[in-house]
């Protein structure tokens, strides 16, 4: 059964309303928390690539990934969940995970459902929320992983019916 229905949320991903790039977000995390990031995009063996400005390098462990010199560019983890839909993990800090997604790649159920259970799974295997704001709206989740119900949510009323 799917965690939400694709004419309940298709607001939510619309990009005129939404900016083409919502930030999603797992707050309260830790280096440790990268770290099982990186190892579970490996387990489940998505196609990756790792860069640092334009050099496209080895996956590193987190700790390195997070400890750049402060004028150095924000290394990126670019993670196809299929060929048509990317994720794009951002190592901005130790204390937020943080990845974009384009929401041209996210529309229809089908997608919403490989989207939801991406979103699943990441909160499963930290144990945290996993939650998706407008883009640039950090502090106002429209949808996310609640780990209580252990399901995708709405975190907010949908904008248009």
């Amino acid at each position: 059964m799917a965690d939400l229905l694709w004419d309940d949320v298709k607001c939510f991903f619309d990009p005129d309303l939404m900016g083409s790039l919502p930030d999603v977000s797992v707050p309260d995390a830790s280096g440790h928390n990268w770290q099982d990031v990186l190892d579970f995009v490996v387990e489940r063996g998505w196609k990756c690539q790792y860069s640092e400005g334009e050099r496209v390098l080895p996956l590193p462990r987190a700790e390195a990934a997070l400890s750049r010199p402060a004028d150095a560019e924000c290394p990126n983890l670019r993670v196809w969940l299929r060929a048509e839909v990317l994720a794009i993990f951002r190592f901005y800090s130790d204390e937020e995970i943080d990845f974009d997604v384009d929401l041209r790649e996210l529309q229809g159920q089908e997608r919403l459902d490989v989207f939801c259970g991406f979103l699943r799974e990441i909160g499963r295997r930290l144990g945290k929320p996993v939650l998706m704001h407008p883009e640039g709206a950090l502090g106002h989740p429209v949808l996310g992983f609640d780990v209580e119900a252990d399901r995708v949510v709405l975190l907010a009323e949908p904008l248009v019916r």
